[in-house]
């Protein structure tokens, strides 16, 4: 088989690990791929965005498969286009991308079928949002309606706070296109939790649950990030949750997506608040894999893609409702310097290659100049990704990789999976004798 990746981030560099784990004998294509993609296969220096180019590489090439990892390409239609060439594409396309591409679309598909999510009211004009922000309770929350690198949403403190954020996004263009709409929603409080599903759409496949921890610093401190980190499995997320997950949340999102001519097809991300009384309520969707949940889910799902090309091939009969965990992961991002707000490019970057059996490095932002050095070239720079029978045991490895890794100004959590580590861990142990 012959595959391309769309996209170059730390996501897409897992997707083709898990594609040559799968398939060995796989040729795999990266675009634009990055300095992990090129370990494994080649990089094409094509703008995914010019899909006539895409179309034109896809059959010089010979090209089997395309999965198409980021959000940006299925919001512009890339899936749309190449299925309409005739080729095998996971992804969705473009109308049902719009799950992720407007939040206040995302929030009306929740409405419309009855999955339990935040009330919310979506607004243009500035002085109709601050009105009502004005009479909110405290906390809210204020979100970009459009694709915003996991970066535009906003938990506001006071009404105060609320307010300058709708004007930021609204008058000031701090988000560009992404906040000319914005969504205010109520502040949800409980524990979060990822869990994404495959889906022809019909039928449905979970994922292990995972945990992604958003914030910048330890202990879920500072400003909102893409993420810092994952791990899997997460003990809370018991067979009843996520059936019930499965019934509430998934099931109904496909059903009115289709109902509204968008029928979805590929991997549907479903970031939920498990309020006190344990209802999972819906945060976001998005329509593609999460990052960083993809380098902790990828590597303990032996076989996952071998789904991926029967969805696009239109082959697919799942014969479990569920995948397990083989293994427990950690996945911890390494950050340059300045992330989230201005990261500091250029750092030399030292992997060793003593880094502990059972400990993955995937690459995100990090390029190679022309003299081979590898350097910093995004915000979110690696993730070293540790395996375990435990999540402790992965955290240990995890965090070894991390320190061994060295660049100037090398920012990173220390504590990925401490709620499963801590007290819920505490507990199982002692359940156990």
């Amino acid at each position: 088989m012959r595959v391309l990746v769309v996209g170059g981030g730390g996501r897409e560099h897992a997707l083709c690990w898990a594609l040559k784990r799968d398939a060995p004998d796989a040729t795999v294509f990266a675009a634009p791929g990055n300095s992990g993609t090129a370990q494994l296969g080649t990089n094409l220096t094509i703008d995914v965005v010019e899909v006539g180019k895409v179309v034109e590489a896809l059959k010089q090439l010979r090209i089997d498969l395309t999965i198409v990892g980021p959000e940006a390409p299925l919001a512009a239609g890339l899936a749309d286009h190449l299925r309409a060439a005739g080729h095998a594409v996971f992804g969705p396309n473009r109308a049902a991308a719009r799950i992720e591409s407007s939040k206040a679309f995302a929030k009306e598909v929740m409405r419309r079928a009855g999955i339990p999510t935040a009330a919310s009211q979506t607004f243009h004009a500035l002085d109709a949002a601050l009105a009502h922000i004005r009479g909110h309770v405290e906390p809210l929350v204020v979100k970009a309606s459009g694709l915003a690198a996991g970066k535009g949403v906003v938990v506001c403190t006071t009404r105060e706070e609320a307010g300058r954020t709708a004007r930021a996004m609204l008058a000031e263009g701090s988000f560009g296109e992404a906040g000319r709409e914005i969504v205010v929603e109520d502040f949800l409080q409980g524990e979060e939790l990822s869990v994404l599903a495959l889906t022809d759409g019909e039928r449905l496949l979970l994922l292990p649950a995972a945990q992604d921890h958003k914030r910048l610093g330890e202990g879920d401190a500072g400003p909102n990030t893409g993420g810092m980190g994952a791990y899997c499995p997460v003990s809370i997320a018991t067979d009843g949750l996520l059936e019930r997950v499965r019934r509430d949340v998934f099931a109904p999102a496909l059903r009115e997506l289709a109902a509204q001519g968008a029928p979805y097809q590929g991997v549907l991300y479903a970031g939920l608040m498990l309020t006190a009384d344990g209802t999972p309520c819906v945060l976001e969707f998005n329509c593609r894999f999460g990052d960083p949940e993809a380098q902790a889910l990828l590597p303990v799902l032996p076989g996952l893609t071998q789904h991926l090309a029967a969805i696009a091939a239109g082959s697919w009969r799942p014969a479990a409702k569920a995948l397990d965990a083989t293994r427990a992961a950690v996945a911890t991002v390494l950050a340059a310097a300045g992330y989230p707000d201005k990261p500091e490019l250029g750092a030399a970057i030292i992997v060793p290659r003593d880094v502990e059996p059972g400990t993955l490095v995937f690459h995100a932002g990090a390029a190679r100049d022309t003299n081979g050095t590898l350097r910093v070239h995004g915000g979110r720079v690696l993730t070293a990704t540790g395996l375990g029978d435990t999540v402790a045991e992965a955290a240990r490895r995890s965090a070894a990789a991390c320190e061994l890794i060295a660049f100037p100004g090398k920012t990173y959590r220390r504590d990925i999976g401490w709620r499963e580590i801590g007290e819920r861990g505490r507990g199982a142990r002692a359940a156990r004798g």
